[in-house]
């Protein structure tokens, strides 16, 4: 098979935990939101922030589909991780991936944590809610210069403080969205055959995944919506489903304490799961 290596930043020591970013992101994304829970919570982790073909500094070459991608990341977890135990984390399209590479690699992962996950590649297929103000201010938003309206979308909390938490996050990930490269991920993201695995497993009793798993949705995910999400339940009997309000597909935004938590916890059942396994 021939081999494409894919760029990554690592940070810490201990056990390895490989994180997925999201369609046309990188692993800086990721790090924004889980660096600081693991700096100041979570000593002892080897997070390990992966650049997917044809985004960050991971040249495309040639990257076909998602099952081409899926390969290249186990190419990645064998050169990098070998045979060691790790956990796995996966925002959006990187979820999807993640829940590829758990069932891979079920005797390894020790824990599988999904953040707004996609679960169905085909737009037209997602259970999605219409847009719907949960907090209104149209003076607010039609004072809004154009060029924040276009890069914010639809706000769902017509707050001054969330459009500029919003907008500092969306500012933060523009570097990462323009150094994608479109030319080559664009027939990918646009093509259903392309933008699917065919190796993500169904739910049923000889697929299960055991391992503490975080799945956390947005209740106002525009992306993905969270309902398409609920069947993942069936597969990891050891998960907790979280939907967050206000939540939308780039969450967290307006932290209140809550994301951070549901990940403080994951990783401590994470620990139990370890020590029970060792023994």
């Amino acid at each position: 098979m021939e081999t494409h290596p894919l760029s990554a930043h690592e940070i810490g020591e201990g056990l390895p935990v490989l994180i997925i970013h999201g369609w046309e992101l990188d692993g800086k994304a990721e790090e924004l939101d889980f660096e600081p829970i693991f700096t100041t919570k979570a000593p002892g982790l080897r997070r390990i922030y992966v650049d997917l073909p044809g985004m960050g500094t991971t040249p495309a070459n040639n990257v076909k589909d998602l099952d081409d991608i899926y390969l290249r990341l186990i190419q990645f977890i064998d050169a990098r991780i070998g045979k060691s135990k790790f956990l796995l984390m996966g925002s959006s399209c990187g979820g999807y991936l993640a829940r590829a590479l758990a069932q891979k690699y079920i005797g390894q992962v020790d824990g599988l944590l999904l953040r707004v996950p996609l679960i169905e590649p085909k737009n037209e297929l997602r259970d999605l809610d219409g847009f719907q103000p949960l907090v209104r201010n149209e003076q607010l938003v039609s004072s809004m210069p154009s060029e924040d309206k276009a890069l914010l979308g639809d706000v769902h909390v017509q707050t001054p403080a969330y459009i500029k938490s919003l907008k500092a996050k969306y500012e933060a990930i523009r570097p990462s969205l323009n150094a994608a490269d479109k030319e080559a991920l664009g027939p990918i993201r646009e093509d259903p055959q392309r933008y699917q695995l065919s190796h993500v497993a169904a739910a049923d009793d000889n697929n299960k995944f055991f391992a503490p798993t975080l799945i956390l949705c947005g209740r106002q995910d525009e992306v993905v919506g969270y309902r398409d999400s609920l069947r993942l339940l069936e597969l990891y009997p050891r998960s907790t489903y979280a939907v967050l309000d206000r939540g939308r597909h780039d969450l967290p935004v307006d932290e209140n304490g809550l994301f951070e938590a549901l990940v403080r916890d994951w990783l401590t059942r994470v620990g139990e799961w370890r020590v029970r396994a060792d023994k």
